[in-house]
């Protein structure tokens, strides 16, 4: 990196923040690898993720800010402070506590005035629901019982259904369908589903049978765009069956 930031026209050029949305392209990359379970393809995307974080050390290096030495003693520092189970005398002897633990010493550390004051605001909208549940339930706010969390699915489509039938506004209507979704997202929590990686799961599942059903329409001589929904419907039931 010291090479390519001194010698090569591009690197040379870059900055944080020219490097920041390539940053978030190499981490997606890199989480498409994980719910592939490509190995191969893990260790490419990790070792360009830590390109990544080398040139950020780098450039702060330059502005006399801080090297990668000063990153890695620092995350190093924390988790001894964060694991005071391992490295003091408080007593850890589930998840659920070293969890609830992590979120005291952060909110104590950074200085929010709130529990959700370190949710990152540009957090994709799943990811943030679910950060935001997780800090609610490190402060002690949470459901008991999973019974509890689906009877709130089931409430709030009711609700959601009540609006549709009247006829309500669009904006509550929206409003309804987030509460569905928030209340689903902490369901998932309940029974250990990590909603984002099932909703790409199904993304990928529906684009594989998509394709699948596109090439065959096209081997039958068929035009997609004229045939009905039932005939199409034989086509997504073959490619349910192929995986199968």
């Amino acid at each position: 990196m010291d090479e390519l930031r001194e010698n090569c026209p591009w690197d040379k050029k870059q900055t944080m923040q020219t490097l920041r949305h390539l940053t978030i392209e190499e981490t997606y990359e890199l989480g498409d690898a994980i719910i592939e379970n490509n190995m191969e393809e893990v260790k490419k995307e990790l070792g360009d993720l830590i390109l990544h974080l080398v040139f950020y050390a780098r450039i702060g290096s330059e502005k006399e800010a801080f090297d990668i030495s000063d990153v890695l003693h620092s995350v190093s520092d924390k988790l001894v402070r964060r694991h005071p189970h391992i490295y003091g005398d408080v007593v850890a002897t589930d998840e659920k506590a070293v969890k609830e633990n992590w979120e005291k010493i952060k909110l104590k550390e950074k200085g929010n005035q709130t529990v959700l004051g370190g949710v990152p605001k540009s957090l994709p909208a799943m990811v943030k629901a679910m950060r935001i549940q997780e800090k609610a339930k490190g402060a002690g706010f949470d459901w008991d019982q999973k019974e509890q969390v689906w009877e709130k699915v089931q409430e709030e489509l009711q609700e959601f259904q009540v609006e549709i039938d009247t006829g309500t506004s669009q904006e509550k209507i929206n409003a309804e369908f987030g509460d569905i979704l928030f209340s689903l997202i902490n369901y998932a929590r309940f029974v250990d589903i990590d909603p984002e990686e099932a909703l790409e799961r199904t993304n990928k599942k529906f684009i594989r049978r998509f394709n699948f059903l596109e090439k065959a329409v096209n081997e039958d001589r068929k035009e997609l765009t004229k045939m009905s929904l039932d005939e199409m419907n034989e086509y997504w039931e073959a490619a349910k069956s192929e995986e199968h």
